[in-house]
């Protein structure tokens, strides 16, 4: 799913009434927003860029993206409301009120309950980890990325990509409690695969392939 087509969907639930924190019981937005039709033969769920940050945070959009329309040219875009819980969080507009209106957002703690809640129905769906989540709090830093390890397995992450996981050295990646796949580590010697290019899983007597990224240098 694009980023358009999520926008929309989210956009619609809005006009339904869901919100993201709504007076009347957060688990009733929660039905809203996440309790997708279910099909198909195989589910994946995927996480990407959680930067370390085991607590919520107040998260503002950025205000320029060379890749993606931002602020007015956004609400535009996608057709939503300026003062909007969509329109906080996908646009930097008026950040400050609205930060004080919808109050933080993200967390492992909310992240477990959503995986929770979607697999089961999806027992058997896979949790995939796009990478950047060992960096970018002072816990990771001073832990070398330990402690989202320990997050990461009991969130129940099949599988991970690294990419700033790779500034605390070889050592840490190695530690892993999840697989990491990747097509294009190798060592500096004699150039050998450092992790696996891909992995097989047979998931309700299907056939599956997860495809490790090829890792650039950014």
């Amino acid at each position: 799913m694009r980023r358009r087509e999520f926008l929309q969907l989210l956009a619609i639930a809005g006009v339904a009434g869901a919100s993201f924190r709504p007076r009347t019981s957060a688990a009733q937005a929660a039905a809203e927003l996440y309790d997708l039709p279910r099909f198909g033969n195989v589910s994946f769920l995927h996480l990407t860029d959680t930067h370390a940050q085991l607590m919520p945070v107040y998260f503002r959009e950025p205000s320029v993206n060379l890749n993606h329309v931002v602020g007015e040219h956004a609400l535009k875009a996608f057709g939503l409301q300026r003062g909007s819980a969509l329109a906080h969080a996908c646009t930097h507009l008026d950040f400050e009120q609205l930060a004080r209106r919808y109050g933080k957002v993200g967390g492992f703690a909310h992240l477990a309950t959503l995986i929770k809640r979607v697999r089961a129905t999806r027992p058997s769906a896979l949790l995939l980890d796009g990478g950047d989540s060992w960096q970018g709090s002072a816990t990771a830093l001073w832990t070398k990325g330990e402690d989202m390890r320990g997050a990461q397995k009991r969130l129940g992450v099949d599988y991970m990509t690294a990419h700033w996981e790779f500034t605390y050295g070889q050592q840490p990646i190695q530690a892993s409690k999840v697989p990491v796949l990747a097509q294009n580590v190798r060592t500096a010697d004699f150039e050998d695969p450092v992790f696996e290019a891909y992995a097989l899983r047979a998931v309700n007597g299907f056939p599956v392939a997860i495809i490790g990224p090829l890792r650039t240098a950014s």
